[in-house]
């Protein structure tokens, strides 16, 4: 198997890990910074799953996709194969770990090289938010897109380090599009066996949506507030706009034809507060962190695409939306360093 990791960021690395101990052919595109301290250093996971350490022979980095071509032009034409890797054009699989902000033009630099897919390659969203797939699938053909459900904890603590933090439940792989799961087995087992447990699923886009309602609950206000996650549920103030937004959520997927596991607000916000919230009291909101660190957030991907959703169905959102243009007004009120994943 030949897999691209596009985004050499903490869920790219993450996911390059189980791939390269699994025994796969694995290059990453990442950030110049990124790209030269893993071929220097290598690549090292740690965290509750153990620690591995891949010297940088058992990989391949690069800092954009021209030089990847030309590398590997260059090496299949010599027919080296570099230790245990094998060289030559196409992969089987393209997973995209790009913030969601980032989706236009990732899909955009995809696309301008498509002899970088094989003849039965798969471009895989491991992305927040909603709206990824719809902007790849205006560059690539439906049924050569699928999506990926993470909510495995990566950090990454140095540019060729990454951390596993917690692991809630096997990273899902499925389409939005109704295409055939069987091209995702593979890929599910090379990740498993690489030891963070995935899984093909049915109906993928469940698995997003749910991921969405705990996400626009509990990033945008963890952000404005500034507070951890867990203090959101203790004061009423706060859990009556967190209900909102899930009550707004679930009539926007009831009028766009979308499904959850639960079929009612008041199923869902029983589990948030009874399992969801509990487990991740003390985390702090991505949003919060990439403010600080004057990053774009994705709040576009979350409470954006609610809103978006809601205009075009005609159901009102006013409190998705108050807290998405609060989250544009802390972004534009801080010059952003915009960086890429990686």
């Amino acid at each position: 198997m030949r897999a691209l990791i596009y985004g050499g960021g903490a869920v790219g690395l993450g996911v390059a890990s189980c791939l390269i101990r699994s025994g796969e052919d694995v290059d990453i595109i990442a950030r110049e910074g990124t790209v030269s301290v893993l071929r220097e250093g290598g690549l090292i996971r740690t965290g509750i799953f153990g620690t591995l350490d891949f010297g940088p022979e058992k990989f391949g980095a690069y800092a954009s996709l021209d030089e990847l071509l030309q590398e590997d032009r260059r090496l299949h034409q010599d027919g080296s194969t570099d230790g245990d890797r094998d060289y030559g054009y196409g992969y089987d699989y393209i997973l995209v770990c790009t913030k969601s902000h980032g989706s236009e033009i990732s899909a955009s630099d995809l696309s301008r090289h498509p002899e970088l897919l094989s003849e039965r390659g798969k471009i895989v969203l491991f992305q927040n938010g909603w709206g990824n797939a719809e902007i790849f699938a205006a560059h690539f053909p439906k049924d050569a897109i699928y999506s990926a459900r993470v909510i495995t904890g990566f950090q990454r603590h140095e540019k060729n380090v990454v951390d596993v933090t917690v692991h809630a439940d096997p990273i899902h792989l499925g389409s939005l599009f109704g295409s055939d799961l069987a091209p995702m087995r593979p890929l599910a087992e090379a990740i498993s066996k690489g030891g963070i447990p995935a899984e093909v699923v049915e109906d993928v886009g469940k698995d997003l949506w749910a991921k969405i309602l705990y996400n626009c609950a509990l990033n945008p206000l963890g952000a404005i507030f500034r507070v951890p996650y867990g203090v959101l549920g203790e004061k009423p103030h706060s859990r009556e706009i967190m209900e909102a937004v899930i009550g707004e959520i679930f009539s926007v997927m009831e009028a766009t034809g979308h499904k959850t596991h639960w079929s009612a607000p008041e199923e869902y916000i029983a589990v948030f507060y009874e399992r969801l919230l509990p487990s991740t009291a003390r985390h702090e909101s991505s949003t919060l962190q990439d403010i600080r660190a004057k990053k774009p957030t994705e709040i576009e991907a979350l409470s954006g695409a609610v809103v978006r959703l809601g205009e075009v169905a005609k159901v009102p959102t006013p409190v998705n939306w108050t807290l998405y243009k609060m989250v544009l007004f802390m972004e534009a009120k801080s010059p952003l360093v915009v960086r890429g994943d990686g």
